[in-house]
């Protein structure tokens, strides 16, 4: 992407978490380490993206990625989970923002984040208007 800036990669924290999983001593379980929330699991059977890899633990090629995307210009939107053709598009609508993207099992739940990064064009621009939702208008 063309403002993709402030990388940082989970690569390293990520490998030490499956050597952790691998070492003879076993300083880590299975079940600490596939503690995926349900909801990052339904998020992830229903919004993932195919990740180039399969799952490191169970060998599922299912293995998603989700892009959560957080900022104060996004306003209600923060939060929220983007795919990844979204994200050009917004970069050109919004000053700045900042993407993480997880990688999630829906077999044996692991998942880990991969790395987070800034997008957006740097013109500061105000929140949009607080729309009403479902729960404004249902309780």
């Amino acid at each position: 992407m063309w403002s993709q800036r402030d990388v940082v990669s989970y690569a390293l924290q990520r490998r030490s978490t499956l050597e952790a999983l691998r070492r003879p001593s076993r300083t880590l379980t299975p079940s600490e380490a596939c503690d995926a929330d349900p909801m990052l699991i339904r998020a992830a059977l229903h919004h993932g993206e195919p990740a180039a890899v399969g799952c490191p633990i169970c060998d599922d090629p299912r293995l998603s990625t989700l892009n959560y995307v957080f900022g104060d210009q996004l306003g209600q939107y923060s939060g929220r989970i983007k795919a990844t053709g979204e994200l050009e598009e917004m970069a050109h609508e919004y000053g700045e923002f900042k993407v993480v993207v997880v990688e999630v099992c829906t077999e044996c739940g692991w998942n880990h984040m991969i790395q987070s990064y800034l997008l957006g064009d740097g013109v500061k621009r105000r929140p949009p208007r607080r729309q009403p939702t479902v729960e404004d208008i249902y309780g």
